[in-house]
């Protein structure tokens, strides 16, 4: 997994191979910020990343200048190794553990960005 652009562009990370996730292609990630860019600036910019799993979206908002972000994601192990790139990389990244759609139920916040990227055996 590697950022593809802005301050930290081309930083590889490894996230640990206990975590039951599949980070977003970097195939997929140009396509979504080569939309996002023409439409946002992204130092403006408050969002809500959802299943976050790796943090993967975080850290390419973040290396963008987005500075407000809040990944929430349910496994410890996911939000654990959010925080750890975050403190080595001083991302503005709040994490949360917790269930998204209880996370959902309770938000009050308000964001100009919401990604969500469900596992495949998400039951809505």
């Amino acid at each position: 997994m590697r950022i593809i652009s802005g301050t930290y562009k081309g930083r590889r990370l490894t996230a640990p191979k206990n975590l039951p996730v599949r980070p977003t292609t970097d195939f997929a990630k140009e396509a979504l910020f080569n939309i996002l860019r023409v439409r946002y600036f992204f130092d403006e910019l408050t969002v809500l990343d959802l299943f976050s799993g790796t943090g993967n979206i975080s850290f390419e908002f973040a290396s963008r200048g987005v500075s407000n972000i809040t990944a929430v994601d349910g496994h410890i192990g996911c939000v654990q190794y959010i925080n750890k790139v975050s403190e080595e990389f001083s991302f503005p990244i709040t994490t949360v553990k917790s269930d998204v759609k209880k996370y959902l139920e309770n938000a009050t916040g308000k964001y100009d960005v919401i990604f969500a990227d469900p596992p495949y055996d998400f039951a809505s």
